[in-house]
Parts: structure tokens; sequence; C-alpha cells
């Protein structure tokens, strides 16, 4: 009786608080209650021979609207899905990218209804079968199933055509080559959820002029170069004309994020979720400023990493990976843990970002040629990254100037 009046209170209590709109959804959660607990039953009834399952997509953001679910339909090719199940799934508001939604509709099955019948099994003793989860490490591709499969988005004929189009609008000509990079700041989820206090991410924030110089290079070699991003916070400093600030030029839509990221010779992001794109659509990606260390995307085919250096304040030098590994410093997510523990991170060099570039065009153009040295420093690094749900199958490199200027951090 105590639950059930405490239940009671707190109802009134929101609905005072929000008004109306509360109260109309409320009401529409009564008026679904009942069909909604119908249907349930029915599924449970129907389960031996067909298996319905719910899941939320994580459509609010777009590094795991794009990863969390193409996982998911790399699993579930290859059979980690029993062939009974049917999954429905609904979207998290506001969606992060309308034309991701548009991609992932011809793939799976999304509608709104789906959110009640979801909230419906929490109600229900099993109704935990019925509800598929689509969040947590699920964005980790461990068994490098994306490796060997092709990118379950595909354009239409219509959608390549309007691209094209939109790429010689901004003056790209007809098949040149352009790469993407994108530098993580703080301004996007400030803007978007301006009642949360962020700030624990501030961790992973870089400056994009150090990326300047690598952009450089990369246009000497034949390349545009597209500054990615909806929201940014600095401006990019590059007089280059082939250097294109998209994130800022008035041209940037949904759909060209998209676009970009899925044609783009290869993109150069600091592990963010932006990032995601190009690695569902089977892009080369040079990660930079990567931190955590343990969250190193060891399963993306054609990628190479460099990450930020954990300088220990008070003993005045860097960790080495097997400190930060074994300290436990390679998981840490928080601004404040590498605070309370003395850790400052410091963002790579342009010299660095530009070699790691460089490394990345000669590879896809078969004019790389790793020394017997530089297959050693790739083995001791991944020997010091443990198995784990973070990591499994080995598919990424580490930029071979990185390690070499940094052999003291592989001791």
């Amino acid at each position: 009786m105590g639950r059930l009046k405490s239940f009671i209170v707190s109802q009134v209590l929101q609905i005072r608080k929000g008004g109306w709109q509360v109260l109309f959804r409320k009401m529409l959660h009564i008026v679904f209650f009942v069909p909604g607990t119908i249907v349930i039953v029915v599924l449970r009834l129907v389960r031996r021979w067909v298996h319905i399952r719910f899941g939320q997509l994580l459509s609010h953001r777009i590094g795991h609207y794009a990863a969390n679910t193409e996982v998911y339909l790399c699993g579930r090719d290859a059979g980690r899905h029993n062939k009974k199940f049917i999954d429905l799934f609904y979207n998290c508001e506001p969606v992060s990218n309308e034309q991701l939604y548009r991609m992932w509709k011809r793939v799976i099955t999304i509608n709104p209804l789906v959110r009640y019948l979801y909230r419906f099994t929490f109600f229900l003793p099993g109704g935990s079968e019925h509800r598929l989860q689509m969040g947590g490490f699920l964005d980790r591709d461990t068994q490098a199933l994306m490796a060997d499969t092709l990118s379950h988005l595909v354009f239409t004929s219509k959608e390549i055509v309007s691209g094209r189009e939109s790429l010689g609008t901004i003056g790209i000509p007809d098949g040149a080559p352009f790469v993407c990079f994108h530098a993580r700041d703080s301004l996007y989820l400030g803007e978007k959820y301006p009642e949360h206090d962020w700030s624990y991410h501030d961790y992973r924030n870089s400056g994009i002029s150090n990326f300047v110089p690598g952009m450089e290079e990369l246009v000497n070699r034949g390349y545009f170069a597209f500054r990615m991003g909806s929201l940014v916070g600095q401006q990019l400093m590059a007089d280059n004309p082939r250097i294109i600030d998209y994130a800022l030029n008035g041209n940037r839509s949904d759909f060209l994020d998209i676009f970009l990221s899925a044609h783009c010779s290869f993109f150069i992001s600091t592990g963010t979720g932006l990032d995601a794109l190009p690695m569902v659509f089977r892009r080369p990606i040079v990660y930079v400023n990567f931190v955590p260390v343990e969250y190193v995307a060891s399963y993306v085919r054609n990628s190479i990493t460099i990450f930020k250096k954990y300088w220990l304040i008070g003993e005045h030098r860097y960790m080495t990976f097997r400190e930060i590994i074994g300290s436990g410093a390679g998981r840490f997510m928080d601004s404040f843990e590498f605070a309370g523990n003395g850790i400052e991170l410091r963002e790579n060099t342009a010299d660095e970002i530009r070699e790691a570039v460089i490394e990345m065009d000669e590879r896809l153009k078969g004019a790389w040629r790793p020394s017997r040295e530089d297959e050693d420093l790739q083995g001791r690094f991944w020997s010091l990254i443990p198995k784990s749900e973070l990591n499994g199958v080995i598919r990424a490199r580490i930029g071979a100037h990185f390690l070499r200027s940094n052999r003291d951090l592989l001791e």
C-alpha cells in the first residue's frame, strides 16, 4: 500500500511540474497499457514458434546510432541471433542524423509504437526475453566482423547522384580524392544538451590547429580535405582553398555528413562519435589524440592510431603503456579521474599527426614499406593490450613513426 501511495504522489508531482504535456503523455501510456499488455502476453504464447524482441536504438548520439546498429547486424549475419528472432526497434529522441535514420529504415524495422511495447516488457515476468540490448559495449566489434563483411548501409542511385552534385557545387571535381578530418571539442554536447555538465568528457577534446600541416601535406599529394562537424568551437586557420571548413562554410547537412564519411579516401579523427560513420562504411581511419588507451579501436581494419600521452605531473615523466594498462588509467573515462591521479594528457604534435596521415596515404597507394623494427614495435604494443570485452581480434595498427619516436613507452 505504501508503494502505491508513493507512486501516485510521484505521478501527481510530475504532472504539476510538467503541466499539460506531462499529463497528456501519461494518458497516452494508460491508453496503450491494456492493448500493449495483451500484445506482450500473446508474444509470450507464440514464442515457441517466433520470438519477437524490441530494441531501443541509441539514435540521439550519432556514434552509437551508427556503430551499435551495424555491430548488431553483423552479429545477426554471423548467426549470433537465433533465426526465430524478429527484432523491432524505435529511436531515441532527438534523432542525431535524419539521413542515417532513412538508411537504417531500409534495413531494419523502426516504428515509434515499439517504444511502448519495449516499456511493457518491464511489467511482465520474463519480459526481459523480449528486450534487445543495444547499449553498453555493443559498439565494439571485438570479433572484427566488420573487417570481413560489407556495410549494411547503402545509398540509392538518386542519393549518389545528389552527393556528386553537392561535391561539384562545393568545387570538388568528379572523382577527385578527398579526406575528412575532425577534432572533438565541447560545443556539440554543450549546445545539444545544455542541462548536463559534460566537463567529465573534456579529456577527449583536441585542438584543430595541429591537423593543418598534415592536411597541407595531403593537399600537396592531390587530395581535398574536409573539416567535419555539425557544431564546432574552433575556427580552422588554413588558407589553402583545397582545405575546406565544411563544418562552418554553410554547406553542412545531415546527408553530406553521411555521404562524405562514406566516400572519403580516409578519415582522420580523435576517437569520437563521428568517426563511427567511416567505420561502418569500411573506410580507412587515422585516429589521433586517441584516449583512453585501452579503448583503442583494435578491430578496425585499415586503421592507424596514435595516442595522447599520459604525463605524470608529480614525477615529470610520461607513463609507459605497461603502467597505463596496469594502473587502470587505460580505462579512465572521466577528466576528474585523470586529474585526481596526477595525470595530464598531452596532445599529439603537428609532426606526429602529419606522419600518421602520410603513412596511411602511402599504405593505401602500396608505397609503404614497413621495416622489421616497425613490425617488432607493433608486436610489443599489442602484447600489452589484454583480451577483454573491449579488445579481441586485432586488425588495427599503431602509427609507425609514433612508436619509433616513443620506444621508451613500450618498456
